[in-house]
């Protein structure tokens, strides 16, 4: 596995930053002054003045293209900042590397977690730490289950990350920082794949480690969670710092109207439409995955012209097989796919809208299945049309006035509709795509965390389109983390566990503690099995009584 660091070296380091945040308490663990990133015309962040203290949990918000990331990104190591100072403890530092950030006590954890799922948990925590000198395995699974009991960790040391569930990967990125000896932590969207209760867990060890005089700066969208957690909110707007404010002094409407320069509207609307019939029915539903497990099994439901039907789950519980065999991209193992009573199972997409079923899908993977990243936003709103023309050549002066008119209603930053996807914002791409998604009239749209990386004014902007989706009579199948969003946003959610329906409940007669129970199988809201099928909860009560009498008629 390499040469790694030796057990009695890591110990040292760990006594070297106790000390260092038993006698630096009185200064701030890192201070930033007038840091400025540019990346060629575009400037990401303008001198940005920004501290934080020894145990304090410090938030960091601001709107897509604010910057946070490429700030964070200078703390530990992975930019350069091109002007300004970075401190730590008060003496001024070179970070020019991770391995400097590490040598200074800096770790960040990252959202999209950098494990190696072959190798065990210790595998990966001593993973790349590296003096030439051989270890023993013993110590360093001593020293994990050291780290793991000061803060409440749960942690098998000799699992592998395949076995793992998200929470379990997330517990060995926090602690492969801290084996390093890390005092200040970057966490980016930290609860983005979690459960409610996970959640309730991560912020626990996050209060003992500020007990403890750790650092930690959490990146986040999620309003809620950052008055819960921080003790200090920091604010970027278009690259500059705009201010940090006491968390117990502030609301969240205050924190928006701050990273926006606007006042923004908070209320999400579940607005009431007349359902119509099925425009989708997906029976006994089984897919399997790229690993050629069953990842989708048994599942049945609708979805129905005018109505939200949200998808809650753990992460890799089956919700993207689900959306790809909905929409017509992963075969099916076994069930069907239905429009009024007809298969669309291997009809193609042209086929399918002769059906009656205009689909439009917005995958978890935005790039490498949503858009072209090479492709300017012109070109990536050409992919859905450019077979509509009659004549030889495509239409490019309608597809650049509709990505203008795009960028202008979504508030997509970028330079030019010409600019290349791969040049903007993770929150900047994933507008492009809901909204060229959009605006192709589907009347069902299926979409995987349409919000995912949007700012919290973005988020809501997408919330509204999809309502006006609804009024429109569209069925919507929404895949979302955000069980507030989702609680408030759909009509019902079905709750999946290991690929399994764990029930179809109304969202506003169920609680996110129900729905977290759900999630990890503790609990199951499917109604009394009548003739040896579950109670299909999308119906009326007349509608179901019926369904009975006819099954019993059928067997009799």
């Amino acid at each position: 596995m390499g040469q790694i660091t030796p057990v009695n070296q890591i110990n040292k380091s760990f006594k070297i930053a106790e000390r260092r945040i038993a006698v630096n308490r009185s200064v701030p663990a890192i201070e930033l002054k007038n840091v400025t990133k540019r990346f060629g015309e575009v400037v990401a962040n303008k001198n940005v003045n920004l501290s934080v203290n020894r145990g304090e949990i410090l938030s960091l918000l601001g709107e897509n293209g604010s910057g946070k990331t490429t700030l964070m990104n200078m703390i530990s190591g992975i930019y350069y900042p091109d002007e300004g100072d970075i401190f730590i403890d008060g003496k001024l530092v070179n970070i020019s590397s991770p391995k400097d950030a590490f040598e200074h006590g800096i770790g960040m954890i990252h959202q999209h977690f950098k494990l190696v799922d072959v190798f065990t948990a210790a595998q990966n925590i001593v993973l790349g730490v590296d003096d030439g000198k051989k270890f023993s395995i013993k110590k360093v699974n001593s020293r994990v289950k050291e780290i793991a009991d000061k803060y409440g960790f749960e942690i098998d040391v000799k699992k592998k990350i395949y076995d793992m569930s998200v929470s379990e990967k997330q517990t060995i990125e926090i602690i492969k920082v801290l084996y390093r000896g890390a005092d200040i932590l970057i966490l980016d969207e930290p609860t983005a794949v979690l459960t409610p209760q996970e959640t309730v867990k991560l912020f626990a060890i996050l209060k003992k480690m500020k007990e403890d005089g750790k650092s930690v700066i959490i990146i986040t969208h999620k309003l809620n969670e950052v008055m819960e957690i921080s003790d200090r909110v920091a604010i970027l707007r278009k690259g500059e710092y705009i201010g940090t404010v006491n968390t117990a002094e502030t609301n969240e409407k205050e924190l928006t109207e701050m990273m926006v320069g606007k006042k923004v509207d908070l209320q999400i609307q579940r607005l009431k439409t007349d359902f119509d019939k099925p425009l989708l029915e997906i029976r006994d539903l089984s897919v399997k995955g790229d690993d050629g497990s069953v990842k989708i099994k048994d599942v049945s439901f609708y979805i129905r012209g005018g109505e939200i039907l949200g998808v809650a789950g753990v992460a890799g519980c089956g919700q993207k097989e689900l959306c790809e065999a909905v929409a017509g991209l992963r075969k099916i193992d076994s069930g069907l796919v239905m429009h009024k009573g007809e298969s669309l199972i291997g009809l193609t997409p042209k086929q399918i809208i002769e059906k009656g079923v205009s689909m439009s899908f917005i995958p978890e993977d935005r790039l490498g299945m949503g858009l072209a990243p090479n492709f300017s936003i012109t070109d990536n709103m050409m992919l859905k049309s450019y077979n509509d023309g009659k004549g030889p050549f495509v239409d490019r002066k309608t597809a650049r006035k509709n990505a203008a008119a795009l960028i202008k209603k979504l508030e997509i930053v970028t330079p030019s509709t010409e600019t290349p996807i791969r040049r903007l914002s993770g929150g900047n791409v994933q507008k492009v795509l809901v909204g060229r998604e959009i605006e192709a009239g589907p009347n069902v749209i299926v979409t995987a965390y349409p919000v995912r990386g949007l700012d919290i004014n973005s988020s809501y902007v997408i919330y509204d389109i999809l309502n006006e989706q609804k009024q429109k009579g569209t069925g919507i199948l929404f895949i979302g983390e955000d069980l507030d969003v989702m609680l408030a946003l759909c009509d019902k959610i079905m709750v999946l566990c290991h690929g399994k329906n764990m029930g179809i409940v109304h969202a506003s007669k169920v609680t996110k503690e129900d729905i977290g129970l759900m999630m990890t199988g503790s609990k199951n809201l499917t109604e009394e099995k009548v003739y040896g099928k579950a109670k299909d909860s999308h119906l009326s009560e007349q509608e179901w009584e019926e369904k009975k009498t006819n099954t019993k008629e059928a067997e009799d």
